[in-house]
This record gives C-alpha cells, sequence and structure tokens, in this order.
C-alpha cells in the first residue's frame, strides 16, 4: 500500500479485511468489492474501487455511528486514499445485531 498507486484488484479486499480485524477484532467482518457495478463511473477510472462493509465489533459500544465510520476510515489509512473510492458502512455492536 502505497500512495504511487492501488493494489492489485484482486489483493484489495484482504487488505480492508486485515486492517479492519487488526483494528477492531470483529465477531462479523463481510467485505464485499462492488467495483464491478460502478464500472465508468469517474472513481473507478482511476482505479479505486467501490466497497461495502458490514462489521460487528465491541470496540463500537458507545460511539455515534459518525464516530464509528471514522474510526473504519482511521483503520483503513492509506487504502482510502490508493484504493478505496467510495465505501459503504454497516457498524455495530454485538447488542445491535
Amino acid at each position: 500500500m502505497t500512495a504511487a498507486g492501488p493494489l492489485p484488484r484482486e489483493q484489495r479486499v484482504a487488505a480492508i479485511r486485515d486492517a479492519l480485524q487488526v483494528a477492531f477484532a470483529p465477531t462479523v467482518l463481510e467485505v464485499r468489492d462492488d467495483s464491478h457495478r460502478h464500472a465508468g463511473h469517474a472513481g473507478a477510472r482511476d482505479g479505486r474501487g467501490h466497497f461495502d462493509v458490514e462489521i460487528v465489533s465491541e470496540a463500537f459500544a458507545g460511539l455515534s455511528p459518525l464516530a464509528r465510520h471514522r474510526a473504519i476510515y482511521d483503520a483503513l489509512g492509506a487504502l482510502m486514499t490508493t484504493d478505496i473510492h467510495a465505501l459503504s458502512i454497516h457498524a455495530r455492536t454485538p447488542a445491535g445485531m
């Protein structure tokens, strides 16, 4: 993951999953690459992708939805600028399932 450009497409989901696993130790983590649904979209032309994340973690307890999203963006770090154009986030606690 460098600012030079995105990871190969087949490595992106694994990189997102790894970053979120380390940061939140989730009980549920699903990462889906929806980039194919956005072919021709302006964000897709620069090589970055569209992803959907469902994550359940005790780490989100007491956080507002906005704070949860910000924590996820922070955990993804450089991926947010090199590999991710759009990210749909569904972040809950185990109690919120």
